[in-house]
Order: C-alpha cells, then sequence, then structure tokens
C-alpha cells in the first residue's frame, strides 16, 4: 500500500490519515465545497474536490471518488465510518477499479447490513437473537405476530440503522399508524421500506464487541464495550469494560460474536452488538462491518491501534498477536462532542468555530476533526470531536473525563459540552446504573445552567484571533515572511490540490 485516499471527512478522515503517515503511507483527502478549508484536507499529501455539499453530490458520489483515486493515482481506499462504509456495491466498485478496499468483503457487508439475513446467519451460528417477525406484508400479517410475540413490540427498518424507522409499540391499536410512518422513514432513509417486528426488550444495556479477522482466518475479540447512553437512539457515552459484564458473561458474549464472525469469513475491523436484559441474557443486534466511531476506547485498553491493524490486514499481513496475548488494562471513557442543542430535544446547530481550546493531558486523547474559524455547516452528521480518557480505574477514567469536558472550551456555536458533563457528574453513571433509557429517565427537560453573553463571546474570539495574527506572523518572520511556509500549503504548487473548483 503506497498511496491511500479516505472517502470521508471530519475527525475519522484525519484519524485515519495520522495512522497511514505512521505506517509510512501517503494520504488522500477528498472534500466537498463545504469543506475546503476543513482540518482533513489540510493534513492530507493530496486533497480532491468531489463537488456541492450535498452529499449525494459529494461523499456518497461513488464514480466522483472512484476518479479522485484514479487521478491521484491512490491504490487503495478507507471508507471511514458512515457514508459509504457499509455499502457492498461501493466495495465492490473500489475491487473492480483495482483498489484495495480498507475493509470486510463485500458479502459480509451484503449480508450483515440486512438485518433479517444477519439474524438468520446468527441463528445459524449459535448466536442468541431476539423473537422478531419480518413484516413483507405488514397491513395483513404484523397485528397477529405482534400478538404471537407479546407486546410492547419494536418497530424497525430491516436495513440500516441509527434508529431510522424505529417506534417501540405499547397496544395493538397503536399498530398502524407505528407500521405507516416506520416504512415511509425507512424509505427515505435507506431506499427500502421493509420492517422488522421484535419483542421490545425493557430497560437494555447496549453492549457490542470488536473483532479483528485477517485473510488467511484468524480472528480475535479486543473485548467489549457499553453504549448504553443514547440519544435518539444513537450513542453519546461509551466505555469498557462494560460495568455489568462479569468475567462469565464476557466470556460467553465474546465466543458469541467470534462465531458469527467465522459464519461470514469476516475480515478487518467489525462490531456485533449486543442487547443485554437485566435478567443478564443477551441478543444479537446487529454486526457493523466497519471502524466504530468509538474505537479509541478499546483502542486504549488493548494496546492494539485498530487503523493501524485495518491497513496491515488489507495489505495482506496476518495478525502479529494471537487471543490469548491480548488483555484489557484499566478503563476508558469515550464522550462525543456534538453540534447540537440537548434542551430542544438535540436539534443540531451550526456556526462558526469563534474559540477553540483541546486540553491534553495524562491520560487524555481528543479525536478531533476542528480548527478555529471552521464553519460547521448543516450538511453532514454534527460530530464534532471525541473526548476519550483512560485510567486504572473507572473512577479514575470519569474523574479525568470530567475534568477533560470543564476544561474544553469551544465558542461560537452550541454543542452538548455541557450535557456531556452533567451526565459524567450524575450518580447514576457514577455507580454505572446505565441503560438505554438513560437519557429519558435521568435528563428529561434538561437545560444548561448558563449561556454565554454575545459580548463575552466577541472579546473572546477577538483575543483567540490576536493571539493567533501574532503567532502567525512569528512563523512567517521564522521562514522568511514571505513564500510557501509550513503554515500555509495553499501557497504550494506542487499538485497537492486536484480538482479544486477555480
Amino acid at each position: 500500500m503506497q498511496k491511500l485516499l479516505i472517502a470521508n471527512r471530519g475527525e475519522i478522515a484525519v484519524r485515519i490519515m495520522r495512522a497511514a503517515r505512521e505506517l509510512g503511507v501517503r494520504t488522500v483527502a477528498v472534500y466537498s465545497t463545504a469543506d475546503r478549508e476543513a482540518p482533513h484536507t489540510q493534513l492530507a499529501d493530496e486533497a480532491f474536490h468531489l463537488g456541492p455539499p450535498e452529499p449525494s453530490e459529494s461523499y456518497l458520489n461513488i464514480p466522483r471518488i472512484l476518479e479522485a483515486a484514479e487521478q491521484c493515482g491512490a491504490d487503495a481506499l478507507h471508507p471511514g465510518y458512515g457514508f459509504l462504509s457499509e455499502n457492498a456495491a461501493f466495495a465492490e466498485a473500489c475491487d473492480e477499479a483495482g483498489l484495495t478496499f480498507v475493509g470486510p468483503g463485500a458479502a459480509a457487508i451484503r449480508d450483515m447490513g440486512s438485518k433479517i439475513v444477519s439474524k438468520r446467519i446468527a441463528e445459524r451460528a449459535g448466536v442468541p437473537v431476539i423473537p422478531s417477525f419480518q413484516a413483507p406484508d405488514a397491513a395483513s400479517e404484523a397485528p397477529q405476530a405482534a400478538e404471537r410475540l407479546g407486546y410492547p413490540v419494536l418497530v424497525k427498518a430491516a436495513a440500516g440503522g441509527g434508529g431510522k424507522g424505529m417506534r417501540v409499540v405499547e397496544r395493538g391499536e397503536a399498530l398502524p399508524a407505528a407500521l405507516e410512518a416506520g416504512g415511509r422513514e425507512a424509505q427515505q432513509a435507506f431506499g427500502d421500506a421493509t420492517l422488522l417486528l421484535e419483542k421490545f426488550i425493557d430497560r437494555p444495556r447496549h453492549v457490542e464487541v470488536q473483532v479483528l479477522g485477517d485473510r488467511f482466518g484468524n480472528r480475535v475479540h479486543l473485548f467489549e464495550r457499553e453504549c448504553s447512553i443514547q440519544r435518539r437512539h444513537q450513542k453519546i457515552v461509551e466505555e469498557t469494560p462494560s460495568p455489568a459484564v462479569d468475567a462469565d458473561l464476557r466470556q460467553r458474549m465474546t465466543d458469541a460474536a467470534l462465531r458469527l464472525a467465522d459464519a461470514v469469513n469476516y475480515t478487518s475491523a467489525g462490531t456485533i452488538e449486543f442487547l443485554l436484559a437485566p435478567d443478564g441474557a443477551f441478543y444479537f443486534l446487529e454486526m457493523n462491518t466497519r471502524l466504530q466511531v468509538e474505537h479509541a476506547i478499546t483502542e486504549q485498553v488493548s494496546g492494539v491501534d485498530l487503523v493501524h491493524q485495518q491497513l496491515r490486514i488489507a495489505g495482506g499481513e496476518p495478525l502479529p498477536f494471537t487471543q490469548a496475548q491480548l488483555t484489557q488494562r484499566g478503563h476508558a471513557i469515550e464522550c462525543r462532542l456534538y453540534a447540537e442543542n440537548p434542551a430542544t430535544g438535540f436539534l443540531p446547530a451550526t456556526g462558526r468555530v469563534r474559540v477553540l481550546r483541546e486540553p491534553h493531558g495524562p491520560g487524555c486523547r481528543i479525536d478531533s476533526g476542528l480548527a478555529p474559524e471552521q464553519e460547521i455547516t448543516p450538511y453532514y452528521d454534527p460530530i464534532l470531536a471525541k473526548l476519550i480518557t483512560h485510567g486504572a480505574t473507572r473512577q479514575e477514567a470519569r474523574l479525568r473525563m470530567r475534568a477533560l469536558l470543564r476544561d474544553y472550551v469551544i465558542l461560537g456555536l452550541t454543542t452538548n459540552r455541557e450535557f456531556l458533563l452533567d451526565v459524567i457528574e450524575s450518580a447514576a453513571f457514577a455507580a454505572g446504573n446505565t441503560d438505554t433509557a438513560f437519557i429519558e429517565r435521568h435528563f428529561a427537560g434538561w437545560q444548561p445552567a448558563a449561556s454565554v453573553p454575545a459580548d463575552v463571546l466577541a472579546l473572546a474570539a477577538l483575543g483567540d484571533l490576536l493571539q493567533r495574527e501574532n503567532g502567525m506572523a512569528t512563523a512567517a518572520a521564522g521562514f522568511g515572511g514571505a513564500g510557501q511556509t509550513a503554515s500555509n500549503p495553499w501557497a504550494r504548487h506542487d499538485g497537492w490540490r486536484v480538482g479544486a473548483p477555480r
């Protein structure tokens, strides 16, 4: 692997680029017009303009991405997460174009991308699954199926994830409306209105197992992560190990995860997600055939760089360790910093980053795609950065996260930083009493303690701007004050930016 194109943006593109550079691999960024000044375009060795801000014209535009790879001479492609990362047709198109796709084979992506097919495979592999019913003719068959399963039931899309199309139905008279709304939402999100009915598990934990597989049939797990704290069925706080998983349960869950990975001949990094019921029973939920947002906490406790391993596996190398050589060391917590307003139902927010201070210290890691004066647009997922802490114990990791959230400064747009701090400081989280209804139960109607006055924001932004201008002037003087400088990639004339709009 000589040159890697990262078909993504934001913090995950930056994360992959840094890992690739550590392995001596050159990197190519792709960017939309909205991301022309984004950090991931600045960090890459080369950058290729895809098109307008709309994802369909840029980060989801397969022909344009393949054109970028051809023009830049890339021999491999990493999809990151989201966008095209779990698109089997994209993986096949990369293969046909002679590009090494950094991920699993298209067959595994396709099989695990269908909740119906993946459940059948899980059942054959002896992995526990939630009692369910596929509803091809929902109007006539679903009511009887729901009665057999027993209310409450969960209506969910057969394709995709992220909570799209998902509805909890408490009683029979509410089922037709839930089916209609769920099917409509699933069609809009995934182009497939097929629905599933599942027995609803009350107050479960969301626990997942990280797996790695190479092309020689070797597969290992890297233990579990708990991801129960969610809003709109999407995670915002994750930790490992899970406070609810003991050695016996961990063995049973990881064994089940590896059986499923073996069943689909899985290669690269993947995650098998389970629901853990209050009685200790666990059920297969889905498999994510990509790098997870929360992969960093697994790296912190296992000492394994998952992106390095993805790149090495894609390059044909075997796993350099066995299961017996892997251990958990300490505890790690991740908080996802989003541009959103928790006080208004977590609605996405936009704006310009006026002031940014990302603190660092022992046991603290920040995976970020942010820069001062960066414009946060409405076109993409609102994740800004991931704040990760590691400690010898859960309490040490929690206290470090509390300090990191307190010290982190971002002004100019609304974020969930203060909300995350309140979660980390809550008695329920400190005690490890979490489940997927944690936010609804403990933080319904949450409001921030105070907001930053406009005049304070303006003064802070001005001070930050003056400080950065002084720093740039000093750097320019050090490089002769003119022409190409280390801090000015736009002054370069070496073909760094390809396909840029004129």
